[in-house]
């Protein structure tokens, strides 16, 4: 079903009655990440994951945005966004795990959730999978007629793929319904974007292609919302794309492993972790900021309580949930599967 846009050209923030699902959303994220955590160092994660902890505010500010119909594509470190699009948690985490319960029937794992009943089209491994895919989707929907918007989630390492110029320029000419949004999360696996980039601003390569590129903090879900608000009216009107950077930090390294992590030595300032940690953290800005807008601590203990219930239940239903069978091995792969005997 689709739901109401949300907000309008003139009203650039979260309204009151989206407040509290927007915090639901932002706490579901934490807690899944740090319930992949758990389970990762116990073990029940096949390979690796990526932690969105920290980006909680630029993924839920931008699918809030967005209306239910509306696409979005996303990165290897994608957990978050179809949580932040309004998924269901259980099949997602039993996905992790390599369940046949999961979104994509234990075939994707980690890296490449998709769920069509919010709109998540796919997540890719490949840096910058995720964006020329939001541009078809965009092209589909510019085709068939309809209003709906495709936004992909990048990071600034895709920032430096070609693909992404590419795609840019195809999208301006042909006015695309696509937003691109970079989540400038300031490092790669180990390096510093300001050594990668020879313009550290990438919402100032817009200019090249002759749309706007605009820069927003990605701590604040409310600034979020109000660029993506922005940029999905204007693609909804047919005047084509828009480059948001989020200017954001994840907590954790670049990836996590049951037998540990690979990477030696430390590539950033333990102050600079803490002071994101403590000064700049999503949910502690936003939940101040319901605080100061007239909501009570027991209404958003309430939201709290319902998420930790939410998320035990989604781990246990994973951990019971069975193994795809072995008979299933090859369906979804041919559209006449070869049956071999026993």
């Amino acid at each position: 079903s689709r739901a109401p846009t949300r907000g309008t050209a003139r009203t650039m923030s979260i309204s009151n009655e989206l407040q509290c699902e927007t915090y639901r959303r932002m706490l579901r994220i934490r807690a899944f990440e740090k319930a992949v955590e758990k389970l990762i160092k116990e073990g029940e994660v096949p390979g690796s994951a990526h932690s969105s902890v920290g980006q909680e505010a630029t993924i839920v500010g931008a699918c809030m945005a967005l209306r239910d119909d509306d696409y979005i594509s996303g990165t290897h470190r994608s957990h978050g966004h179809p949580i932040g699009k309004g998924a269901d948690v259980k099949p997602l985490l039993a996905e992790i795990l390599g369940k046949a319960t999961g979104v994509c029937k234990g075939r994707g794992g980690s890296m490449h959730l998709a769920d069509s009943k919010v709109g998540s089209i796919g997540e890719s491994a490949i840096i910058g999978g995720g964006i020329p895919i939001a541009a078809g989707a965009a092209l589909s929907a510019q085709v068939r007629g309809t209003d709906q918007v495709a936004l992909s989630f990048f990071g600034d390492g895709a920032a430096n793929a070609g693909v992404l110029a590419e795609t840019m320029n195809m999208a301006a000419i042909w006015k695309l319904p696509v937003i691109f949004l970079c989540e400038n999360n300031l490092y790669a696996a180990t390096t510093p974007a300001r050594d990668t980039h020879g313009q550290p601003d990438v919402a100032r390569r817009a200019d090249g292609y002759g749309i706007p590129g605009v820069i927003v903090d990605g701590q604040d879900v409310d600034a979020v919302y109000g660029v993506v608000a922005t940029a999905v009216h204007r693609a909804r009107r047919g005047e084509g794309p828009t480059l948001i950077e989020v200017k954001t930090d994840r907590y954790m390294g670049h990836f996590q492993h049951c037998i540990g992590l690979f990477i030696k030595g430390a590539y950033r300032a333990k102050s600079e972790i803490e002071f994101y940690k403590t000064e700049r953290d999503p949910l502690t800005l936003y939940r101040a900021r319901l605080l100061a807008c007239g909501r009570t601590a027991e209404e958003l203990q309430s939201v709290e309580s319902e998420v930790s219930r939410t998320l035990a239940e989604a781990v246990e239903f994973a951990r019971t949930s069975p193994f795809p069978a072995r008979e299933s091995l090859y369906d979804n792969m041919y559209s006449n599967p070869v049956h071999y005997p026993a």
